[in-house]
């Protein structure tokens, strides 16, 4: 029985350095990960005009998948649209890169499209997700109230069959 005892303190004790080990290892990696986004967002001049335009029309179109989401169609269209606007953001992070002088005052266009990345196509997704997730919900509702009329519709033969025996 102390044997016993003893091998599950040991393996408790096993269990504590891994969580201990894991959870500073989450802390310490995650540290730096911060302090780049700190960075990153105050490299951006804000009041630059096509990043206030820029952050207006991100709004206005999540103003409008709200406002829009009892309408499949038109959410499906504005569904493709954002996605069509992440695809295309590698041409759009190189026309943009070569043209910069003409609308901001330095190059934040990189070759690996990290900067539009977060700003156009994050939020593009995030539209997007929301959507997708407003599609299921609809759909969810849409296959409740069919199974209803279908329940509805089955016990009304139900009653029929019965009234003509």
């Amino acid at each position: 029985m102390e044997e016993l005892k003893s091998a599950l303190e040991a393996h408790m004790d096993q269990m504590a350095d891994l969580v201990q080990k894991l959870s500073s290892e989450l802390r310490s990696g995650i540290k730096p990960s911060i302090d780049n986004f700190v960075g990153f967002f105050h490299a951006i001049d804000w009041k630059e005009p096509w990043l206030m335009g820029l952050t207006v029309f991100h709004l206005l179109l999540l103003i409008l998948t709200i406002v829009s989401r009892k309408h499949i169609n038109f959410q499906m269209s504005l569904f493709l649209l954002a996605l069509a606007g992440v695809y295309l953001s590698e041409r759009l992070n190189r026309v943009l890169g070569d043209n910069w002088r003409s609308f901001a005052s330095q190059n934040y266009f990189d070759p690996h499209g990290v900067f539009l990345s977060v700003l156009w196509s994050g939020p593009l997704l995030i539209i997007a997700i929301i959507i997708l997730i407003n599609t299921l919900f609809s759909l969810c509702y849409m296959i409740v109230r069919w199974k209803r009329a279908e329940l509805r519709h089955r016990a009304r033969q139900a009653r029929e069959s019965n009234k003509q025996d």
